[in-house]
């Protein structure tokens, strides 16, 4: 039996929060591919890795002297949760995407890495007229969501799933509120929209 509470945010794109951080002659941020020599180093099974691939999605990695350091990875239009059976798909896809799988090797973690990995990353997304990303935190992971306040997050929406062996029952705060689900076939759907007013 597991109860797993999402908070669904939406992180504000070219706020100026990710400005201030200093370029480090150390640290570059690339664009991975699928055949990227430090993509081997990635911390997820090749076959996962593959597949977010295979679906369009986009990788931005931190080398550190070109060692791996972290990754985050986009995705545009929709996300099928991979935690619970649960697709988020997003209702103005040419202004917000999804933001998945945020990681920082250990060994960086005390250090700006993630900072400035974001910092790449919200440059691009302003560049392609993205005003918001949005992901989901775990209600009960207090140190993702102070973080995550740090760049100025917007909560929207919340969703609570409680799993029982295969039986999923998921409370959502839109249409159909309550889902019932035994395989992956029957997957509750989450559209997401932007924050309005922008803030």
């Amino acid at each position: 039996v597991r109860l797993i509470k999402y908070l669904i945010v939406a992180q504000p794109v070219g706020s100026g929060l990710l400005q201030k951080i200093r370029p480090d002659r150390h640290t570059e941020i690339v664009q991975a591919a699928p055949q990227s020599e430090f993509a081997k180093y990635f911390p997820r099974p090749e076959r996962v890795i593959r597949k977010r691939f295979e679906s369009g999605a986009l990788c931005f990695s931190a080398l550190v002297n070109n060692e791996f350091a972290g990754f985050i990875w986009l995705r545009s239009n929709e996300y099928q949760e991979d935690e619970v059976r649960c697709t988020y798909v997003l209702q103005a896809p040419h202004t917000s995407v999804w933001d998945f799988d945020v990681y920082i090797e250990p060994k960086f973690r005390l250090s700006r890495t993630l900072a400035r990995l974001w910092q790449a990353v919200d440059r691009h997304l302003k560049e392609q007229g993205v005003n918001w990303t949005f992901s989901r935190i775990s209600a009960f992971n207090p140190e993702s969501l102070a973080a995550h306040a740090k760049l100025g997050i917007v909560e929207c929406y919340s969703a609570v799933f409680l799993l029982v062996g295969k039986l999923q029952l998921s409370l959502l705060p839109q249409r159909p509120y309550v889902h019932v689900s035994l395989s992956d076939k029957r997957r509750p759907v989450l559209r997401l929209d932007p924050p309005s007013p922008r803030h």
